[in-house]
């Protein structure tokens, strides 16, 4: 079977489904240094401007630069920079799948073997954006780092010396400036990474007019992502191939939805017009009220189900979402509990909370409860606690479900004993393990322990479980009739099966 490349696109592929655009796209200038190969931009980043392209709203093309030393850039080259993405989810009650292959990456190029070359790209003054996602990881200051290493080894490091030799070629004009937009998921992402350059500038004596330069001609944007990308179908590519009729070692997959949030001045998303070409990217002027939106919808309803439907012997996120009990209790939480104590307009919070319904039915991603239940205790403490508390200060009521799942959580860290950076846990005599912060592993391993050797009631479990301060930042038993709702609750769970329980729940609201 053929590879992917440049003339297969051009002799054999334009015009069919997976190539419905003119070949002319593959001429676009470089206008992106992009920081970053890996599967989330290319299904994310290279596809939306893939897709402006296109619609004929952007004209330009990505260079690509793998910042680590292990990376996906010799397989890029490989197929002249094209690859495949294939997406796939459930839209408006039905099941969609696209495929296409994706022309806006002009260039890759290895940080470690090809330095002199991109920072040639630098003096280039049609490149005037980078984009980057180096993981959360790669927006970290490195104290070891030296201007004159060949790179540095963080990627901060390798943009500052980068942004250091465009402003010595433009001799410091203020043309020379470039839209940095990072999409790596840290909170103020724009303006940490601008932090740490300032401090590198700091610690390589660099001088102030660059510092200046930076500040004051540079753009460091803030934003928020969100598509979940399964990349590489290692079980399925074999099938996918042979749809396609041909090979593409680079080919990723995800889901349709797709949203992108850039905290940015209005005249400046005229330099990367995406929003043009129908994708749901938005300019902001302020990103908190989106994040928050996320973080307590999305991830809150993820949260606050990993224990309840791990526990009621439901694996897979799309299995719980379909089944008739523990739906029922998702859509609850989400439209009875969590947008409630939104401060956000309801329409659209409810729209955005439909859209996530669907994703979590989406029959092409497996996502299993217990990868989402990784940290679950601090991911409790900022995903869902900040609904339950603010539900509780608004209606001067708990939300039942809520304080249902907290209670779910705490039974859900009823561990036996802890193996390395784990804790092995039991439900009937099916073993499971949990992974958080060794702390609060070995907490919750003492309160049980003691429980069940009879050194405490059920009741001070409760207590102690919610007055931990270094668990929640604050104690949880000073809000009024938590600890009595989440003993009832932890009372009926210990008594019945779990959807027994929930039903029990529901028949009480």
């Amino acid at each position: 079977m053929r590879q992917l490349n440049e003339n297969l696109l051009k002799q054999d592929l334009t015009g069919t489904e997976v190539a419905d655009f003119d070949t002319s796209l593959l001429d676009y200038p470089l206008r992106i240094v992009q920081i970053g190969e890996g599967n989330f931009l290319r299904a994310f980043f290279n596809w939306m401007v893939h897709e402006a392209n296109k619609k004929g709203v952007f004209r330009g093309r990505s260079a690509v630069v793998q910042p680590i030393r292990p990376g996906k850039v010799k397989d890029l080259q490989e197929q002249d920079n094209l690859y495949t993405v294939v997406l796939r989810g459930i839209e408006d009650e039905k099941q969609i799948e696209e495929r296409e292959i994706v022309t806006s990456i002009g260039r890759s190029l290895e940080s470690y073997k090809n330095w002199n070359e991109i920072l040639k790209l630098a003096e280039n003054p049609e490149i005037d954006k980078v984009v980057s996602n180096t993981t959360e990881a790669g927006i970290t200051y490195n104290p070891d780092d030296n201007y004159d290493d060949k790179p540095p080894e963080s990627f901060p490091g390798k943009l500052t010396v980068f942004l250091h030799h465009r402003f010595k070629h433009f001799n410091g004009d203020e043309d020379g400036g470039m839209l940095i937009i990072p999409v790596e998921l840290i909170e103020r992402n724009g303006d940490r990474l601008k932090d740490i350059i300032l401090q590198l500038a700091d610690d390589w004596g660099l001088s102030p007019e660059f510092k200046e330069w930076i500040s004051k001609d540079n753009y460091f944007l803030n934003t928020l992502v969100d598509r979940i990308v399964t990349g590489y179908p290692e079980k399925e590519i074999k099938t996918l191939e042979s749809e396609l009729g041909y090979r593409d070692v680079n080919l990723t997959t995800g889901e349709i939805f797709h949203l992108w949030i850039i905290e940015g001045d209005e005249e400046l998303k005229d330099r990367l017009p995406l929003h043009e070409a129908g994708l749901n990217v938005k300019w902001v002027d302020d990103l908190k009220p989106y994040r928050t939106r996320k973080v307590r919808i999305l991830n809150g309803a993820h949260t606050s189900t990993v224990p309840v439907a791990h526990l009621a012997g439901i694996n897979i996120v799309r299995e719980a979402i379909n089944d008739d009990t523990v739906g029922q209790f998702i859509e609850h939480i989400i439209f009875e509990e969590i947008i409630p104590a939104l401060d956000f307009e309801r329409e659209e919070l409810e729209s955005f909370a439909e859209k996530v319904i669907e994703r979590f039915k989406n029959p092409y991603i497996d996502h299993k409860w217990l990868d989402i239940s990784l940290n679950s205790t601090s991911k409790f403490k900022t995903r869902v606690l900040p609904s339950l508390i603010k539900y509780q200060e608004k209606f001067s009521e708990l939300p039942d479900n809520l304080v249902f799942a907290f209670a779910a959580l705490i039974k859900f860290y009823d561990g036996k004993e802890i193996e390395e950076d784990r804790m092995i846990a039991y439900k009937g005599e099916e073993k499971y393990t949990i992974k958080d912060d060794q702390q609060a592993l070995e907490f919750f391993l003492d309160i049980w322990s003691d429980f069940h050797e009879g050194k405490i009631e059920r009741a001070k479990l409760v207590e102690y479980a919610l007055s931990n301060v270094n668990l929640w930042e604050k104690d949880l038993t000073e809000i009024p009739g938590l600890l009595e709702k989440v003993l009832e609750y932890l009372k009926l769970i210990d008594k019945e099966d779990m959807k027994e329980a929930m039903q029990k729940l529901s028949e009480t609201e």
